[in-house]
């Protein structure tokens, strides 16, 4: 087996067009594809539920991947909705490819941060998206920095 490495990948997008409360399956479809584009291997789900507590109201969906985990919870009362996404592997991916995913929800404004957590919590690089600007392109969402 290849040594991990340990990456942690932290979004924040603001959405138009979040799945809602009977999108369940349309979420989990979401997320095999997006397991499937960072070249991701499926261990368990996707699954995902709703939750009906006021404040949280939204989706919850986690998938178990071979190298770790991605879990996705949306407020979909926020106005414009919010969107969380984790997506931790001990392989490598390309971040770039996991924010394109989001552009389907119609996004507003998107933050990422990118962690090293191969021996410790090293802040790798981190960005800011608004509706309006050009898309982000730089080496670091292609995944050519292998600097460690």
């Amino acid at each position: 087996m290849a040594k991990p490495i340990h990456k942690h990948l932290l979004i924040r997008a603001e959405v138009k067009n979040p799945p809602k409360e009977n999108d369940e399956k349309y979420l989990v479809n979401w997320m095999r594809y997006l397991i499937q584009d960072i070249d991701m291997k499926l261990l368990f789900g996707p699954i995902a539920r709703y939750v009906d507590v006021e404040g949280n109201e939204g989706l919850t969906a986690i998938a178990m991947i071979e190298t770790s985990h991605i879990a996705m919870h949306i407020w979909e009362k926020e106005d414009p909705a919010l969107v969380q996404l984790d997506v931790y592997t001990c392989g490598p991916f390309v971040p770039g490819i996991v924010l394109k995913s989001l552009q389907e929800f119609d996004l507003v404004k998107i933050r990422w941060k990118f962690l090293d957590r191969e021996k410790d919590l090293d802040f790798k690089f981190s960005g800011l998206w608004k509706k309006g600007q050009e898309w982000p392109d730089n080496e670091y969402l292609r995944g050519e920095d292998d600097s460690s």
